[in-house]
């Protein structure tokens, strides 16, 4: 981890900026935000119009002069105005003073695995941007596998699995840190992008970006595998006509559609087995696969992964908080670091 767990008792609050869902958790309060990591604003006088879930609803609904934007793309801070306007839209000016009412403000941050320079520049300069004076720097994956409750700190290895909207992040770690990780540019939003594409090819069927969660639960708990439901009626737009239809959808050819990315996620965990060194790697075979993130979720998922690699697979109670919730077990001062060197009776 970038920072020391003594380092983090003295912060004030924490944030994970995803590019789907932005998390403030405030030492002694708790989780305080928790909304989509959206902003639409008037191009025309530059003003701030909504943020959160409402700026999120009006996703291909505004007008030609509002734009909706996202400042956070796979973890990383793209645009620091816009992201510090948004958080200040979404902690409000009750919990800002609050804030700046400390008399030297600390502040946590997660950052994505091996974030180059400049990402994590972006992230220290946007929170500093909201009076923090010290940003203490947190990886992703550490501070999700603390808040599911892993052994992080343990001579013992656990692996785990972000599932983000952009990227997915693997990782073994033992002694709290990183023994063999690897990430890759595949997330929720391209599972989401291929079903989107097999419906417009399949069925001439435009549909909505917001239709597509939706998608997902309609097809039953059990998720795109054999043993859910055959089809399922969906509505969206006809790509000739523009008018509204409803087809059928055969799930089978879903599960087609979405193999591709999934299958990418699935390889990468091979190729972190492979660089890890054998001792860890025996330790996984009963302990098996955490997934966390908000893309854990996704139905099927967990299925998927578990005949591909043979070990045991689990999702977390509450996986889309887990990098938050860890922020804030350090900061409650709930995680003892390891005391090296004690005598083993």
């Amino acid at each position: 981890m970038t920072a020391s767990l003594e380092q983090l008792r003295r912060c004030h609050f924490a944030v994970d900026l995803g590019a789907a869902r932005t998390r403030v958790y405030v030492r002694g309060v708790g989780l305080v935000v928790d909304q989509p990591s959206v902003a639409a604003v008037n191009t025309r006088s530059g003003a701030l119009i909504a943020v959160g879930d409402f700026a999120e609803r009006m996703r291909g609904r505004t007008p030609g002069h509002i734009r909706v934007v996202r400042p956070v793309s796979g973890g990383t801070v793209v645009d620091i105005e816009m992201a510090q306007r948004m958080l200040r839209g979404l902690l409000g000016d009750r919990l800002r003073r609050a804030l700046r009412r400390k008399p030297f403000l600390r502040a946590a941050a997660c950052t994505p695995h091996e974030a180059d320079p400049l990402a994590r520049r972006a992230a220290v300069e946007t929170l500093v941007g909201l009076g923090a004076r010290r940003v203490e720097l947190v990886d992703t994956l550490i501070a999700a596998a603390v808040g599911c409750g892993l052994p992080v700190q343990q001579p013992e290895a656990t692996m785990i699995m972000a599932c983000g909207t952009a990227t997915t992040q693997v990782a073994v770690l033992s002694l709290g840190s990183t023994v063999s990780s690897e990430r890759i540019p595949v997330g929720g939003d391209a599972v989401d992008h291929a079903i989107v594409q097999h419906l417009r090819h399949q069925h001439e069927l435009m549909l909505p970006s917001q239709s597509v969660r939706p998608l997902h639960l309609a097809l039953s708990d059990i998720g795109l595998t054999a043993q859910g439901p055959k089809s399922t009626v969906i509505r969206g737009r006809d790509v000739v006509t523009g008018l509204v239809r409803s087809v059928q959808v055969d799930t089978a050819a879903v599960r087609e559609a979405i193999e591709t990315p999934l299958t990418a996620v699935v390889d990468v965990i091979g190729r972190v087995l492979r660089e890890c060194p054998p001792d860890l790697v025996a330790d996984l075979v009963d302990r098996g696969i955490m997934l966390v993130g908000g893309s854990a979720l996704l139905p099927g998922l967990d299925e998927m992964v578990r005949q591909a690699t043979g070990m045991p697979v689990h999702i977390a109670e509450r996986p889309d908080v887990c990098a938050v919730q860890g922020l804030g077990y350090m900061l409650e001062g709930r995680i003892e670091p390891l005391v090296l060197g004690a005598t083993v009776m």
